[in-house]
């Protein structure tokens, strides 16, 4: 495992950092690491779409209950919040005009770019955190 960059926040002055947490390995391990390391951590679950999807694979609900348990275990406090509007405002209106004009759309991009980091970065500044951490790249 690739050590993690700690000059990135210093060391000396412990932070506040909110975690965005999908109940993955990575986002799990992100918010553990930062814990270990003397970080106050904050878990957040971004909820984007506004239907409750199928208990068949990966549902949002199991999502929940996976981050609500490893925040438990690592001992932090987890927030879920709802960007359901903002994902439909910002990401997924444009994948339809896309769509309709012929074009193959990546919604991918515009959700990292709009929700994932901005909206995130949003709502983490909010609750005073001085920097964030994903368990993405």
């Amino acid at each position: 495992m690739t050590q993690p960059n700690s000059s990135a926040i210093p060391a000396s002055n412990p932070s506040k950092v909110v975690v965005g947490m999908s109940g993955g390995v990575d986002s799990s391990v992100a918010a553990w690491m930062l814990k270990e390391q003397g970080y106050e951590v904050i878990g957040l679950f971004m909820k984007n779409w506004e239907d409750d999807d199928s208990d068949e694979y990966c549902s949002a609900r199991q999502d929940w209950l996976d981050v609500v348990s490893v925040a438990d275990l690592i001992g932090i406090d987890v927030e879920a919040v709802n960007f359901a509007a903002e994902y439909r405002e910002r990401v997924f209106a444009d994948f339809l005009r896309e769509y309709a004009a012929g074009r193959t759309p990546n919604p991918d991009v515009l959700c990292n770019a709009e929700i994932k980091f901005k909206a995130f970065l949003d709502h983490a500044m909010s609750l005073g955190a001085d920097a964030i951490a994903t368990g993405h790249y």
